[in-house]
């Protein structure tokens, strides 16, 4: 348990911040490894909304992450964050390996495009910011308006939350789905 990588897929700016920063000190100290994984090595940038925030450190190039190396994903939100993302052909692979794999994925706010992108949300129960509903059922998930959900369905756990609000039961969710919990 106390070694349990888990990969945080993002871009390289427009991260909604705290659901970068909440979730991973929640995985620290769950005794799990956060991972920051994104398109080039060098720094991310946070923001708070529409704010530039913080900095961060990349692991690992989403190019050379391989979801062997880890026992699950995250992934935060923002709307530049998630529709850059989304269209960095391996982050759509790296989630379409986890899935395969059977690993948990925590998904928030905006960041469930990457998994309509990935084609893995059919049949799948989630929630996510009110504006991606109408993609996600498309795509054949399940939307509702909900705090967390978690939907085991399809051979993989899936944990999606709305918005920054909703980071304690995220949070709590995740980290069980990651048996750090």
């Amino acid at each position: 348990m106390a070694d349990k990588k888990i990969a945080f897929l993002v871009d390289t700016e427009g991260i909604e911040q705290v659901e970068l920063t909440d979730p991973w000190t929640h995985v620290e100290k769950a005794g799990g490894t956060p991972r920051l994984l994104a398109p080039k090595l060098g720094e991310v940038r946070g923001f708070n909304h529409l704010t530039p925030a913080d900095s961060f450190p990349v692991d690992t190039t989403l190019a050379d992450a391989k979801a062997d190396d880890y026992a699950g994903a995250v992934i935060p939100g923002g709307v530049a964050n998630s529709d850059f993302l989304r269209m960095d052909s391996d982050a759509v692979r790296l989630v379409k390996e986890l899935v395969a794999q059977g690993k948990p994925i925590a998904a928030i706010c905006h960041g469930p495009w990457l998994l309509v992108e990935a084609d893995v949300v059919r049949g799948k129960m989630l929630t996510s910011f009110p504006s991606l509903q109408t993609d996600i059922r498309n795509a054949g998930g399940d939307w509702a308006d909900q705090e967390v959900r978690v939907c085991d369905m399809n051979g993989w756990t899936l944990v999606t939350s709305r918005n920054p609000d909703d980071l304690p039961a995220f949070n709590r969710e995740a980290l069980k789905a990651f048996g750090l919990g």
